[in-house]
């Protein structure tokens, strides 16, 4: 009776011990699986500041009434309002928000620490738009700037190689008035965590990012941009 009693013992403290085990498991989701992305949003939040050649100068907050625009978009990178007028002059504050089948943000997870954000950049592209550093100061051009501050384990990210974009500025300036492209915003997993180090502040656009940058596309967002203020 004791050895069967002892037996019995076992099997609970297995079944438990398997059960603590696959709940591990479960939460155990790397966020770039698609099975855990059930949708995504891209928020443009009007700012201050002045393009700078491939970066800007003094963002700032506005403070009061400012321009908004959200775009949503299904599991498969579709946007349900995919038509969105950005005015050429305006600077806006990309946020990326990305949410599981549970409804939870998961978008930190990838700039969780350095070691994880390593594997990530952001681009945009499709639109073929003059860039800022491109146009000899006559007047500004397309401009996207990945700005994240701190990594999710508290430390800084340093220098412009380190950003990734889930949180980034942008501006089509001027040179793109009145230009109207189908765009993606992409997120990338790079195939070796020491390729983000070589991507330039201009290499936000390239049409060729895929041959440029080996990996493969955690997220392709498209959305059509059309580049006028909302009083046209």
């Amino acid at each position: 009776m004791k050895h069967l009693r002892n037996y019995s013992f076992a099997l609970i403290a297995f079944a438990l011990l398997f059960n603590a085990c696959s709940k591990d498991d479960d939460n155990n989701i790397t966020p770039d699986d698609p099975n855990a992305i059930a949708s995504s949003r891209l928020d443009f939040i009007e700012v201050n500041g002045h393009p700078h050649g491939d970066h800007f100068h003094d963002l700032a907050e506005i403070e009061g009434e400012r321009e908004s625009i959200s775009i949503t978009f299904d599991n498969q990178g579709v946007a349900q309002n995919g038509h969105t007028h950005l005015d050429p002059h305006k600077i806006y504050r990309i946020q990326l928000h990305v949410f599981n089948n549970e409804g939870r943000e998961i978008q930190d997870d990838f700039l969780a620490s350095k070691a994880v954000a390593d594997l990530y950049k952001s681009f945009i592209v499709g639109g073929n738009f003059v860039l800022n550093p491109n146009t000899n100061g006559a007047e500004n051009g397309a401009l996207f700037q990945p700005r994240e501050q701190t990594y999710g384990d508290g430390n800084a990210v340093n220098g412009k190689y380190e950003t990734t974009g889930i949180l980034a500025y942008f501006t089509l300036g001027e040179a793109n008035e009145g230009a109207e492209a189908d765009v993606s915003y992409v997120l990338r997993k790079l195939s070796d965590a020491t390729t983000k180090a070589k991507i330039e502040r201009t290499d936000w656009n390239h049409d060729d990012y895929a041959s440029r940058f080996a990996g493969e596309d955690v997220l392709k967002l498209t959305f059509e941009i059309h580049a006028e203020g909302h009083d046209h």
